[in-house]
């Protein structure tokens, strides 16, 4: 139930919101109090009064945590953090209009909101935000007196460093851990893309792609490298005989011993149903053999907790590449021609096709096997 919960989209979404809104109330609380210096050394150089501190106080200290609240409860939190987002280029504008123009505390005041915004929505919500922050600008003016103080003192510029500073490396960082998080998932999808799920093991596709790399490898070298094919003996009769649950316990098992016995260099993948497909880089036909005999007693020593009985075997036929083969399917045949002698001469068997067969490129394949 937990696990079905997890895996509904509106539950992702609704956790990569929440994350959003907690990343947002970091960067605010952080914008806000290096603002602080800025905005109230403006402040006290123009005699502010009370109640202009008041609201300055209730800004830094209080607003962030209201936003989070609001953001956090809200049925949609992204939206809710966007409104958020608006409030403050609102209080910017208002900041502006207060401190009289000052000039660079007002202009690395509305760049640092503008950084905001398109970090998160882009033009399009910069523009609309900016909307907000004019409007709050030109509310200040009618309702306090328009007036105009645009120099700037030294101690302004002192108050404003750290604002002007800080806040952008923080927001670079933060953009660098988004863009990690995102190349770290890419690179997980992309293995997902890759890989067959049930067995851990290349899928069809990608595995035939490692295949063609591989001759195209040894049309350029001239790099050993021996395919094998491998097949589960009678597994249609144990998914009748004990069920499909415990065929894919089979199958996974054969995919780990598969894994074990080759190297991190081979590539190994999963063919389709119960046939798996391995090559074997730099690796002749005699050396594969072993490695073929050493996997085919590993999977007749699986044991299955749930069914002791049960025994498992593989039938695998291995072709070293020649140079007449001129395509992953020439290959895959020669390789499929050995596993069926395999099975034809009893299954839990190696087969191999000799070199003067492959030159003689007359090799008969059953349908069944065909690649």
């Amino acid at each position: 139930m937990n696990a079905a919960l997890s895996a509904h989209p509106s539950v992702h979404a609704e956790s990569r919101d929440l994350r959003f809104v907690s990343r947002l109330y970091r960067l605010r609380m952080l914008g806000l109090m290096l603002g602080f210096f800025c905005v109230a050394s403006v402040l006290y150089q123009n005699h502010a009064p009370v109640t202009v501190w008041t609201l300055l106080a209730a800004d830094i200290f209080l607003w962030p945590h209201i936003a989070y609240a609001i953001a956090r409860r809200s049925r949609a939190p992204r939206r809710a953090e966007i409104r958020n987002l608006e409030i403050d280029s609102a209080l910017g504008g208002m900041w502006i209009a207060l401190m009289q123009f000052n000039l660079l505390p007002s202009v690395v005041l509305a760049v640092m909101l503008s950084i905001d915004k398109i970090n998160v929505g882009g033009p399009r919500l910069l523009l609309r935000t900016l909307g907000w922050q004019l409007a709050a600008c030109a509310a200040t003016l009618l309702v306090c007196g328009a007036q105009f103080a645009p120099a700037t003192s030294t101690f302004n510029i002192l108050a404003t460093l750290p604002l002007l500073v800080a806040y952008p490396l923080a927001i670079s960082g933060a953009a660098h851990a988004l863009l990690q998080r995102t190349h770290d998932l890419n690179i997980h999808l992309e293995r997902l893309n890759r890989i067959d799920a049930p067995t851990g093991l290349l899928n069809r596709a990608h595995w035939q792609h490692d295949v063609a790399l591989e001759m195209r490898r040894f049309e350029r070298a001239h790099h050993a490298a021996t395919l094998l094919m491998i097949d589960i003996d009678e597994f249609k009769r144990t998914n009748d005989a004990y069920g499909h649950t415990v065929g894919d316990e089979v199958i996974r098992a054969v995919a780990g011993a598969i894994h074990d016995c080759s190297r991190d260099v081979d590539r190994c993948g999963r063919y389709g149903g119960d046939e798996f497909g391995v090559v074997l880089v730099d690796t002749t036909s005699a050396s594969a053999r072993l490695v073929a005999e050493r996997l085919r007693a590993r999977v007749a020593a699986l044991r299955f907790a749930h069914s002791p009985m049960l025994r498992c075997s593989v039938s695998i036929g291995l072709a070293e590449i020649a140079p007449d083969m001129h395509d992953v399917r020439a290959w895959i045949k020669h390789a499929d021609v050995a596993l069926y002698r395999a099975k034809a001469r009893g299954r839990n068997r190696v087969a191999a096709i000799s070199p003067a067969e492959s030159a003689a490129q007359a090799l008969p394949l059953p349908q069944a096997h065909c690649a």
